[in-house]
């Protein structure tokens, strides 16, 4: 069980407690009380945010244990023009990487997606809206938009997807259950080159995810906006982050490896 989890489990125990205690004995002092709860509320919203706690869903955040080598991660593609550009650099370099699509846009370019298996690459679920309320919505319409991207990616490549990548990385229990009713892996990242947002600069991009490089690390950048057509940071700092993964010596390994 990862940490984080076991975590929440002890301070939803340790709240249980004391509200029995406040019901058999007395309340305790309210600002004690008070910061008791705010903590608590804290917590269960950092698992939502940070999926590479694993509070609420098993997901792939690294490598298992002595595993070799680095995985690349692209999301909110397909686009017409950046994933064809993020894909000739990955060509131009012999790596391969998974390619996180969104379903509406898949639809809107199935070439893309075709030119992403045509290459070689893998592809997973980032949902079919891309909703950034996503971990707010109710099961029924979580499961509604996660059924409609499986439909759209198997009518696109002849086969069911596996991976599943939560919009903006959030997570709750609800997202959890469903991902894990529909079978899916649920895959975060050990790195984030933060390239999605709009006033991200190659160079800084390049620099985020060079710091970080190691064996066992899952990279996440961007071949396409979340909205618009803006060209994402990661399209110019992808050369230099290959040249970087080169330097180090590391080998870039199929997503699969780490989740099969």
């Amino acid at each position: 069980m990862p940490l984080a989890r076991a975590a929440l489990y002890a301070a939803t125990l340790g709240v249980l407690v004391m509200s029995v205690r406040a019901a058999l004995v007395g309340p305790p002092p309210l600002g004690w009380a008070i910061t008791v709860g705010v903590a608590y509320a804290a917590f269960v919203l950092g698992g939502v945010f940070f999926l590479r706690w694993r509070v609420f869903a098993d997901a792939v955040v690294r490598g298992p244990k002595g595993a070799r080598g680095v995985v690349l991660t692209f999301d909110d593609g397909p686009h017409p023009k950046w994933t064809a550009r993020i894909l000739a650099t990955l060509a131009e370099h012999g790596a391969k990487a998974t390619f996180f699509v969104v379903g509406r846009k898949a639809e809107q370019h199935p070439e893309m997606v075709r030119a992403i298996l045509e290459a070689g690459h893998g592809i997973g679920l980032h949902s079919y809206e891309h909703d950034r309320l996503f971990a707010l919505r109710r099961e029924k319409r979580v499961r509604a938009d996660i059924e409609k991207g499986i439909a759209v990616l198997e009518a696109l490549t002849g086969s069911r997807p596996t991976l599943f990548r939560p919009p903006i990385g959030h997570t709750n229990p609800i997202i959890a259950r469903v991902a894990d009713a529909l079978d899916l892996t649920m895959v975060g990242w050990t790195i984030s080159g933060h390239d999605g947002l709009a006033s991200a600069r190659p160079a800084d991009v390049a620099a985020r995810v060079r710091r970080d490089l190691r064996d066992r690390v899952i990279v996440a950048l961007h071949d396409a906006p979340e909205r618009g057509e803006r060209e994402p940071a990661a399209v110019r700092a992808l050369p230099e982050i290959l040249d970087a993964i080169a330097a180090e010596r590391l080998e870039i390994v199929p997503l699969g490896a780490w989740t099969s």
